[in-house]
């Protein structure tokens, strides 16, 4: 029987070490903008309405409500380009993840189901070396729609053929995986470890 071992991307593959407030404190002061709490949830509720909607590069539309908010000329595709460099320099991959990964490419096809545009979420692979490591990578906005929607799994389907399908995440990830039929397995930071679990049960 062949088999899909899927992963979400941010907070499975991809651990954060700063939080969303660090980064974007940082961004602001880089380009001479004070990051004021009121310029902070700016930036979170442009960026959550246009991302929510779908609409296209909702981290430029939040940069863009900073700039305005500020009274800034600075160019939002800077911020843009800073906030990326930022985010992604606030990211590691457990080493456990990378080893189980060379074993599980042995015996299953690999897949990434992440939620975001998908050049964004892609480069966060290809800043570790990841990409390689993936049979396909499908992004909530290439399917028309967020886990836990049913859309990113479907479109995962017509990407990778197997007999069956497992979905690595938490929360959404869980209950869009179920709806989909594909085999869920939950990863909770408090709970054992997620490669010696998925390591023993496959």
């Amino acid at each position: 029987m062949t088999e899909a071992l899927c992963f979400a991307l941010d907070g499975v593959l991809v651990h954060r070490t700063r939080s969303d407030a660090e980064i974007l404190r940082d961004v602001f002061t880089s380009h001479a903008i004070e990051p004021t709490e009121a310029r902070l949830a700016t930036a979170r509720a442009s960026f959550r309405r246009a991302f929510d909607a779908l609409e296209p590069e909702p981290y430029r539309q939040s940069m863009a409500a900073v700039v305005d908010a500020a009274d800034s000329d600075t160019d939002p595709a800077e911020l843009v380009a800073t906030l990326r460099e930022e985010t992604y320099a606030a990211t590691t991959v457990p080493g456990a993840a990378r080893e189980s990964l060379s074993g599980l490419a042995e015996t299953s096809a690999l897949a990434v189901i992440a939620n975001g545009p998908r050049e964004w979420q892609v480069g966060k692979l290809d800043r570790h070396g990841l990409t390689d490591s993936f049979d396909a990578v499908v992004a909530s906005y290439d399917a028309g729609a967020h886990r836990p929607d049913t859309a990113p799994f479907d479109r995962l389907r017509e990407r990778v053929s197997a007999d069956e399908y497992v979905m690595v995440g938490d929360g959404d990830d869980v209950s869009g995986a179920r709806a989909a039929g594909f085999v869920p397995i939950e990863y909770r930071t408090d709970g054992p470890d997620l490669w010696a679990t998925i390591d023993a049960l496959l």
